[in-house]
């Protein structure tokens, strides 16, 4: 923290200078306007300062703007209906942000969280500012409640959106090259430790969880780069596609790793001599900057791969598969180069590349709802319970750090929320001593106002551009621009009892949310984790009914893996990380079998649905740490029936050496489960 004060660095000065601006013009549209509460104009300007990209401020001033008008008409329906019944009004409101938490967990983009977050509190705030007036409160007053209120929000975006497009911009296609460029040599590192025999349990996946982390963010700015100009929808498909390709390596190359590592008795000098040369191929590409170099070298071992196939006849089942293999592995990496390469230029071979989808639980999202709205019972008890004015901030910012840092791990969500703790304490004491204090004396002109508020607003900023620092930052900006107030009108702020009583709601705010999030956890880990693997099992069930089954497995598949490697970082077997990439490859083992039996027999392959679930059943049991022999028995009718129709060919052959290979993967990880749980 006193490395980012004392010696920013020049993107944090600029972070924070475009952040002051952006403030400096929402506070003065709004004061212009003679809107009721224009702080909230700054809020909204500091939350879209999170991610300074162009794309990213135009993607969440987008999801913002839409989420308070959404908020806003709630608000005014909820009033208008159950006013004369206050406390069921507030069940209702209740209700709604439970709602609007629960479906925030069923999106990963940060932005699209935030539009819930945006409907959830915009409401809250409407119908809470109206009901501290009862008396007062008719139709018109609750329009214009409304109105002020999302005007106010609206402004803010809009001002944090100019700025971030004319002052020092900075594009979200940068980062996502960076990211891209990381997440590749990322995976090529892991294909030469994975096929390296010297390579340790544990490097293998500390590189895993690298290369998941960089593909989630891959994934999560891949829908805001198309935001920026017309190259912006082909790259955001091209980053699609690199995401989708990476995948499949990964669930490709673990075959050779753990043959080499597992099964050495199946090592023939065929397969000795294919892993050295995709070793040293790989490790050649992995050193190297140059694009053309690298697409070269994968074009020259693609070719070099099919020249042998074409040329030697394998002398075991199990070497003609994994030829097979290893030609496959060289065509998705020459596409992921490509898609690497299509970052920078369009290319029209990448176009229908889909994104990653969101892993949805259910019981994911109905905890956090319950969470979400437990923590606002307790503000609202609060605030009939005294009466007072200042309880209120007890009840809105909680609820928008609730849905915020749902996400988060309960480790790292005690450390964000003792930060913001401390963010809050500081904001408290400058609001008072300095700020309130300078302006108490001045003659209430815009430009003081402005000047007072800009030097601690660049303090918190800096923090906010570091993700270390950024929950400080957080809690600083946000309680300042409430404590202060900034308004035509600044009489209420000026009493040091008004001041100090909402800087302790604040406090106590947060500390409730630390304490309920502490207290309902949510699901367990176990309970998690096999509800993924049950939702991969029925995945595994219907792979085979769509157009275009790749595709639409790696994208269904992409978000379970983060969270698995994360659910599993904390032990040592990694049993689920190994689980996880096994389900993964065998949705494309199981893609790739059918293919070449309708090659083979057309669709006249009576036990070949047998077989895919006899597949999704073996998975499942292995998950649960059992094994079996009823995927063995499926595997042999379906040799036995490919025999009698097309006979002993070397696609049969090397169709038995996968179903070997499948068999000793399910030994191997149900042994593995079972010992994790022991």
């Amino acid at each position: 923290m006193l490395r980012n004060l004392l010696l920013p660095e020049r993107q944090a000065v600029i972070f924070a200078l475009k952040g002051v601006i952006a403030m400096a013009m929402a506070l003065t549209i709004a004061l212009s306007l003679n809107l009721d509460r224009p702080y909230w104009a700054l809020v909204s300007a500091v939350f879209l300062q999170m991610r300074p990209e162009s794309g990213l401020v135009i993607e969440k001033a987008i999801c913002q703007i839409i989420g308070t008008i959404i908020g806003g008409l709630f608000g005014i329906l909820l009033l208008t209906q159950f006013m004369p019944y206050p406390y069921l009004a507030l069940g209702m409101l209740a209700l709604w942000l439970g709602l609007n938490a629960a479906l925030s967990a069923m999106v990963r983009q940060a932005n699209f969280v935030y539009a819930f977050a945006m409907a959830a509190v915009t409401a809250e705030i409407i119908v809470l500012m109206v009901m501290v007036s009862p008396s007062t409160a008719d139709s018109q007053a609750i329009f214009a409640v409304a109105q002020a209120r999302v005007s106010e929000i609206v402004i803010g975006s809009i001002c944090a959106g100019v700025v971030s497009h004319m002052f020092w911009p900075v594009k979200v296609k940068d980062s996502l090259q960076r990211q891209a460029r990381s997440v590749i040599n990322q995976t090529l590192q892991y294909l030469v430790t994975e096929l390296d025999k010297s390579g340790t349990h544990e490097n293998r996946h500390k590189q895993i969880d690298s290369i998941m982390a960089t593909l989630g963010m891959v994934s999560e700015d891949s829908s805001a780069v198309s935001y920026e100009g017309p190259k912006g929808p082909g790259r955001s498909r091209a980053a699609n596609q690199l995401a989708q390709k990476v995948l499949s390596l990964l669930a490709l190359v673990q075959i050779f790793g753990r043959l080499q590592r597992r099964h050495t008795e199946l090592m023939t000098p065929v397969l000795t001599q294919l892993l050295d040369r995709l070793r040293d191929a790989f490790g050649r590409i992995a050193e190297s900057d140059d694009f053309d170099y690298c697409l070269e070298q994968v074009k020259a071992l693609r070719s070099d791969l099919n020249d042998y196939r074409s040329n030697h006849d394998a002398d075991v089942p199990f070497e003609s598969h994994m030829l097979n293999v290893g030609a496959e592995i060289t065509s998705e990496l020459t596409i992921l180069l490509r898609a690497f390469r299509a970052l920078e230029e369009r290319d029209s071979t990448l176009l229908n590349a889909p994104s990653m989808l969101t892993y949805q639980d259910p019981l994911a999202g109905l905890i956090i709802g319950i969470r979400t709205t437990i923590v606002f019972l307790i503000g609202a008890a609060i605030w009939v319970g005294t009466g007072s004015t200042a309880a209120l901030m007890i009840m809105i910012l909680p609820v928008i750090f609730s849905i915020m840092l749902a996400r988060l791990p309960l480790m790292i969500l005690k450390v964000v929320l003792k930060r913001l703790l401390v963010g809050v304490v500081v904001a408290s004491f400058v609001a008072i001593f300095f700020a309130l204090n300078l302006l108490s004396q001045s003659s209430g002109q815009l430009e003081i106002l402005l000047l007072v508020l800009a030097g601690p607003f660049f303090i918190g900023l800096l923090l906010l551009a570091d993700r270390q620092t950024l929950p400080y930052g957080l809690g600083f900006c946000i309680p300042f621009s409430i404590l202060v107030s900034p308004s035509r009108d600044m009489s209420r702020t000026f009493s040091i009892d008004y001041t100090l009583s909402s800087a302790m709601a604040i406090f106590a705010g947060v500390c409730i949310l630390f304490w309920v999030f502490h207290l309902i956890t949510g699901p367990s880990v176990q309970l998690l984790v096999h509800r993924i693997f049950k939702t991969t099992y029925h995945d595994l069930l219907e792979i085979n009914q769509h157009a275009s089954p790749t595709a639409w497995y790696n994208r269904r598949m992409a978000d379970r893996l983060l969270r698995l490697t994360n659910y599993d970082q904390g032990s040592k077997s990694r049993a689920i990380t190994d689980l996880a990439l096994t389900a993964l490859n065998l949705g494309h083992v199981s893609i790739r079998l059918r293919s070449i039996c309708e090659g083979l027999a057309g669709n006249s392959l009576s036990s070949l649905q047998h077989w895919q679930v006899s597949l999704a059943n073996a998975f499942l049991l292995a998950s649960k740490g059992r094994y079996d022999d009823g995927f063995e028995k499926a595997c042999n009718s379906l040799y036995d029936e490919l025999i009698r129709l097309v006979g002993d060919t070397n696609q049969v052959e090397a169709i038995q050496g996968m179903f070997l290979r499948i068999n000793l993967t399910f030994e191997r990880s149900a042994d593995a489960i079972a010992a994790q749980r022991t």
